[in-house]
């Protein structure tokens, strides 16, 4: 999903010319008639998040003045261009002071916008992620940080936010790499408790002989090697938050204290002579079925019974494809900073194929990918060329459309495909699929690569690659050409013309009508 642009106008003409530029530009775009309902939408927790507004000046109902007053009294924060058609130097200062971050004239350029909208969205994320990364740092990142356009994923933190209210034992659940941490920091800072330390233990990373003494402190001489006394995490986080990450590798013996350490809210070091009583909160988490465990014996059913009191399921990213552009300028921007890269933005076509993966390592991988890429670039944008590794994998996940398969008539899509009205002289170039366009060298090429390169190793020529692209095109969409030429950008009479113009001419009866094709 490409970033959301809400207009607001009160001229339906100057709506429709700014969402077609918008779209044009790539991004996603939404509308509104007046400042009353651009308020309501902003400030609808249901409602799709918007990435940037551009906001008339002048309304007859709330003007843009009054908008950016609303929006900064419900704390709403996104950044707003400004446009009127009256370019007074007042009207920009008092827009500026209101809180918009640009300002522009009617009739506004293509290019004028399309730079004040990158400036905006790449300002914002700027801000955003290094906000983040304060309060990650100083343990104070909350809920309202973690950015989601999925509706399981919200309802997951909405039930964060409940669990942050409490003490309640949190166990949160969830494959590798989804962000259970995350979560975790996030509902300590949102706590009560948000000022006191938050400590977290790998438990499938302790040796299994030191499990005891890193968890509850040891005393000098306990043991062969114990020169100094140690503390433990659970004396470390006293008073604040314990977060056990990967709770189900503890070994039975670790277990066993463990379950004494919440019932007793006291720890007992190893070879001290009296227990110490501790205050945590306790937030646990697994990639495993502890369920499971407790059924084969591996994990003591009393101590699950204490963990889980408050279960929270992390979807994968794979089932949250929508967060994936904003989880990529996400890391664009924390990495470009890091690696001291001027990687502004990424690409239409790269967010298009970073939404397309499944991502079995989840959030980890697509931050991995990212770094990656920001390595790989040479310019300002992250294009398709810097994740090769992607283009190089994305035949297994290419939706395949062979002649072969649309002439066997006892199927419903060769039934489509050999509806009357249009025929289409196709060149026997074997079976169509998804075309992937490759611009890195080194990746090897595949049935579902679009080649840019012939047989003779030279550039194919642009009539050639465009008509494998209509061709593609006007089966992936079962003929559908109000669809096709929409997908295309361009208009219907365009896409006949060059239908024409490349011999894949169609009957006169086909063109009044979307009709399958074969």
């Amino acid at each position: 999903m490409a970033e959301l642009i809400l207009i607001v106008d009160d001229d339906p003409v100057q709506r429709r010319l700014l969402e077609g530029l918008v779209q044009k530009f790539g991004f996603d775009a939404v509308t509104a008639e007046g400042g009353d309902a651009a308020v309501a939408l902003l400030t609808d927790a249901e409602a799709p998040a918007v990435d940037a507004v551009v906001l008339d000046l002048v309304m007859p109902d709330l003007d843009g003045l009054g908008v950016l007053a609303r929006l900064r009294e419900a704390g709403v924060s996104v950044p707003v261009i400004v446009q009127t058609a009256h370019g007074g130097i007042d009207n920009v200062v008092s827009a500026m002071r209101a809180g918009a971050v640009d300002f522009v004239v009617k009739p506004v350029g293509p290019e004028r916008l399309l730079v004040s909208l990158r400036n905006a969205l790449s300002a914002r994320a700027l801000e955003g992620e290094l906000s983040r990364i304060k309060r990650s740092r100083a343990g104070t990142l909350t809920i309202k940080d973690i950015v989601t356009r999925n509706p399981a994923m919200r309802a997951v933190l909405r039930a964060a936010e409940k669990a942050a209210a409490s003490t309640i034992p949190v166990l949160i659940g969830g494959e590798s790499g989804v962000g259970k941490e995350l979560v975790a920091r996030a509902i300590h800072g949102s706590g009560e408790r948000r000022a006191r330390p938050f400590v977290a233990v790998n438990c499938g990373a302790l040796p299994d002989t030191l499990v005891e003494s890193i968890l509850f402190g040891h005393e000098k001489g306990a043991f062969t090697g114990a020169s100094d006394k140690h503390v433990g995490k659970f004396v470390e986080a006293s008073g604040g938050t314990l977060f056990l990450d990967e709770v189900g590798e503890l070994p039975a013996s670790a277990q066993v204290k463990l379950l004494r350490a919440l019932q007793e809210g006291e720890v007992e070091p190893v070879g001290g002579r009296k227990p110490v009583k501790v205050d945590v909160r306790l937030i646990s988490a697994t990639n495993r079925d502890l369920i499971a465990d407790v059924g084969s014996g591996r994990f003591r059913e009393d101590l699950f019974y204490r963990l889980h009191v408050f279960p929270i399921t992390l979807p994968p990213l794979r089932e949250r494809s929508e967060d994936v552009p904003d989880l990529v300028r996400h890391f664009l921007v924390r990495f470009a900073a890091e690696e001291g890269r001027r990687v502004r933005r990424v690409s239409a076509e790269a967010v298009a194929l970073l939404a397309r993966q499944s991502w079995p390592g989840n959030v980890r991988q697509l931050e991995n990918a990212v770094f990656r890429a920001v390595v790989l670039a040479e310019g300002d944008e992250l294009g398709p060329g810097e994740f090769p590794q992607l283009l190089a994998g994305s035949t297994a996940m290419a939706v395949q459309a062979p002649r072969a398969e649309a002439s066997q008539a006892d199927g419903p899509r060769a039934e489509a495909l050999e509806a009357p009205g249009f025929a289409m002289n196709w060149p026997q170039s074997g079976p169509l699929a998804p075309a992937a366009v490759s611009l890195d060298d080194t990746v090897a090429p595949a049935s579902s690569l679009l080649a840019l390169l012939g047989p003779d190793g030279e550039v194919r020529p642009l009539d050639d690659i465009e008509a494998e692209a209509i061709r593609f095109a006007i089966v992936h969409y079962d003929g559908q050409m109000s669809e096709v030429a929409r997908r295309l950008k361009i208009g219907r009479s365009t896409l006949y013309r060059k239908l024409e113009g490349l011999g894949l001419a169609a009957s006169e009866d086909a063109r009044g009508t979307d009709v399958a094709v074969r």
